[in-house]
C-alpha cells in the first residue's frame, strides 16, 4: 500500500475525531484493531475491537461532560503503512483543564486501520487527570 492511500485515511480519522464523529472513526477500524493507550490511568492499556474502544471513547466522553476534543496540530507524516497523525487535545473535569500535544500514530492495512499507538506530551499530567475508574 502506498502513503498516499495512508495519509487519506490518516486525514478521515482526524477529521472524524475532531468532529467527534467517532461513529466515522470506528468505522475506519479493522474489525481486529488494536488500540495502545498509553499511562497509567483509567482508560490506559490495550483495547481490542471497535466495540472496546468505543466504549473508551464514550468513557471520555462522559467524565469530561463532552468536553473532550482532538485536533491536528500538523499535517499527517507517513512512511509506508504508518503514519504519524501530530495532534493536540484538551479536556475539563471536576474544574481541571488538560491540553497538551500528542502524535497517534497509525497502522494502515487495506484501507482500514490496524493499529494505533498514542503518545503524549505530558503522560503523567494525563494520568493525574483521567485518574482511576
Amino acid at each position: 500500500m502506498g502513503s498516499t492511500t495512508a495519509l487519506r485515511i490518516a486525514r478521515q480519522y482526524a477529521d472524524a475525531v475532531s468532529a467527534k464523529d467517532f461513529a466515522a472513526v470506528t468505522g475506519l477500524f479493522a474489525e481486529d484493531i488494536v488500540w495502545h493507550q498509553p499511562g497509567d490511568n483509567r482508560f490506559s492499556g490495550t483495547h481490542r475491537g471497535a466495540a472496546a474502544i468505543g466504549e473508551m471513547f464514550g468513557g471520555m466522553m462522559t467524565v469530561t461532560d463532552g468536553t473532550f476534543e482532538l485536533e491536528s496540530a500538523m499535517e499527517p507524516m507517513a512512511n509506508g503503512a504508518l503514519v504519524a497523525v501530530p495532534v493536540r487535545f484538551s479536556a475539563r473535569r471536576d474544574g481541571v483543564e488538560m491540553g497538551m500535544h500528542g502524535v497517534d500514530l497509525l497502522r494502515i492495512e487495506g484501507e482500514r486501520i490496524a493499529e494505533v499507538w498514542l503518545f503524549s506530551a505530558g503522560q503523567q499530567g494525563e494520568d493525574e487527570f483521567w485518574g482511576d475508574a
